[in-house]
């Protein structure tokens, strides 16, 4: 079994999501015998996002960087970042990584070609939404991504920012969320949404979201399992 090395932190209760999922399935599919060994280099949320607003490129290669170091001297031998806005620097860290370096972007792409969506909607914080680093992994396959319009951008933005980071989900919040899904929808003909930031799945899922989601934390974490208990 590949001990798994996650950075995370970005935020705090999508990290406890992944490292008690990896460990439940992990240790299912290996028939109850088994839990992974799993490193955590944790970033500091508020200096993440502040050089991610900021626009820091260099400097957040630079601390994400140091920590997948660690990881890999530790012993990872599958390296993931746990928060879809830290793919700004991907490929700006891709190669300084010498173990796999497993990204969110290309594994909920290559889900959505197997479901056959043409076209998606995206939700997420407002770097994710505004810039590529996510979308265009989905436009590489031949899949159209669709944005809220910026009044929604910064709605859906402030709920993830101020709320589901901190693992609050306000009913208010949600109904507002549902209803501009509801609007691309109908005015952009979206077929599923992509829950392009890994606290969305605390609110949103298949049961009350208009369309299929694109849970990219769950599809994410299931590839780090194939991939772990893999020859």
């Amino acid at each position: 079994m590949k001990k798994i090395g996650l950075i995370g932190g970005t935020g705090p209760e999508s990290t406890l999501v992944y490292y008690k999922e990896l460990n439940t399935r992990i240790n299912n599919k290996l028939g109850g015998i088994g839990f992974p060994e799993i490193a955590i280099e944790s970033l500091n949320l508020h200096k993440a996002l502040d050089l991610v607003a900021k626009k820091e490129y260099d400097e957040l290669t630079d601390y994400i960087g140091a920590k997948i170091q660690n990881l890999e001297n530790g012993g990872a031998d599958i390296i993931a970042l746990t928060a879809a806005t830290m793919h700004v620097v991907f490929d700006k860290l891709k190669p300084a990584v010498h173990k796999p370096f497993i990204s969110i972007p290309v594994a909920a792409a290559e889900y959505a070609v197997k479901k056959g969506f043409k076209k998606v909607g995206l939700f997420g914080t407002i770097f994710t939404m505004e810039q590529d680093y996510l979308s265009g992994a989905f436009v590489a396959n031949g899949i159209e991504v669709c944005t809220p319009c910026k009044e929604d951008r910064l709605i859906v933005h402030d709920h993830i920012a101020n709320e589901l980071e901190y693992g609050i989900v306000k009913e208010e919040s949600l109904k507002e969320l549902i209803s501009i899904i509801q609007k691309m929808k109908e005015e952009q003909g979206i077929e599923a949404l992509i829950l392009g930031c890994t606290e969305l799945p605390l609110a949103l899922n298949d049961n009350n979201c208009p369309v299929p989601c694109l849970d990219i934390m769950e599809i994410h974490i299931q590839k780090l399992v194939e991939l772990s208990t893999s020859a």
